[in-house]
């Protein structure tokens, strides 16, 4: 355990065969882990993923919330529970710092389609957006995908508008991104064109590969204080979900936090939220697509200066950061059952 006044350790993340931890600097990785069995390292114990029948077909990575130009860290207007932070002098900016250790990573798991749910800039700049091609273009090319977040389409954004949907195919799995972002506000939706959309898609009887859908603002939630989806839009999709079993779940960002959540209505699908890039716990998340399923694999940044800087950040709001966005494992790492497998649902306004 960490000394009085050392971040504590964390495991961070599990997988069927290994376990990541970290202890302030120090990462703990753990492979050769039997699936499906509990495990104890570190003094942690835990249980491994079971892994989803046949063939791993395609990995698919994700960011959001990456936030290239902001330089105040911990700032939310009518919040005051302590200052925000900054990059030190002659540090390099922390989104950039945080953003180049994800793609270092990445990059180095060999993954098929990397794709960036929103917050790309923090005002949607030129400078911001050629610095975010500058540490994602030249990585990734043509397997980089992206759709907007409410900081890309601010008053003061440049950016040019992206597709309101956009379809890109893996071995073994559709993914469907759609763009959430209304312009000038910070909540989102999902318009009735996306929906018949996605519907299409769903039904579609010549390709049964489930569909993961990917947006930047989460399911609307009447218990969060962050802004996602409207709430009649979030109702249509839901009832959507619900009725097209293709439709293996849906994963956002925008909320800085881990979370999944699972609704009576649409059974075992996941409506997850993954924390943000840019600080504490600083995050990316990796799918493994199986012909049985898709494991769900958060990983935390884990580039010396990436965790210097998010080790400060937990500190942000008085210290409660971390409570609120690090999430418990099963929050951050989990299977995807997929339609072969999943229970069956029950009504939507259940």
């Amino acid at each position: 355990m960490g000394a009085p006044g050392e971040p504590p350790v964390e495991l961070t993340t599990v997988t069927d065969t290994e376990a990541i931890l970290h202890d302030g600097s120090r990462v703990v990785r753990v492979d050769g882990l039997r699936p499906g069995r509990e495990h104890t390292v570190e003094g942690m114990t835990f249980r491994t993923l079971a892994t989803p029948a046949g063939e791993r077909l395609a990995t698919v990575a994700t960011v959001s919330d990456v936030h290239i130009g902001e330089t105040e860290c911990g700032r939310y207007d009518g919040v005051d529970l302590g200052p925000p932070l900054r990059s030190e002098p002659g540090e390099a900016p922390y989104p950039e710092t945080m953003a180049r250790g994800a793609a270092t990573e990445i990059a180095a798991a060999g993954v098929d389609v990397l794709v960036v749910k929103g917050d790309l800039t923090a005002r949607g700049a030129p400078g911001e957006w050629v610095t975010f091609l500058d540490i994602f273009g030249g990585s990734f090319g043509d397997r980089l995908h992206w759709t907007n977040g409410n900081h890309d389409v601010s008053p003061h954004s440049h950016l040019a508008p992206r597709p309101a949907t956009e379809l890109v195919k893996v071995a073994g799995a559709r993914l469907a991104l759609l763009d959430t972002a209304i312009p000038g506000q910070t909540g989102g939706r999902v318009t009735e064109e996306q929906g018949a959309w996605l519907d299409d898609l769903a039904a579609d009887e010549f390709d049964r590969t489930p569909v993961l859908v990917f947006g930047h603002h989460p399911l609307f939630d009447h218990t969060s204080f962050t802004a996602g989806i409207d709430s009649d839009d979030s109702d249509r999709l839901l009832e959507l979900f619900a009725r097209r079993p293709a439709l293996a779940g849906y994963f956002a960002g925008h909320t800085h936090r881990n979370l999944v959540r699972r609704l009576p209505a649409t059974g075992d699908v996941p409506w997850t939220e993954v924390g943000a890039t840019k600080d504490y716990p600083g995050v990316w998340a990796e799918y493994r697509i199986y012909e049985g399923g898709v494991m769900q694999v958060v990983h935390r940044i884990s580039t010396p200066e990436a965790l210097d800087w998010t080790d400060r950040t937990r500190a942000m709001f008085g210290g409660l950061y971390p409570s609120y966005s690090f999430g418990t494992l099963a929050d951050r790492c989990f299977v995807v059952t997929g339609p072969h497998s999943r229970r069956e649902r029950g009504p939507v306004n259940a």
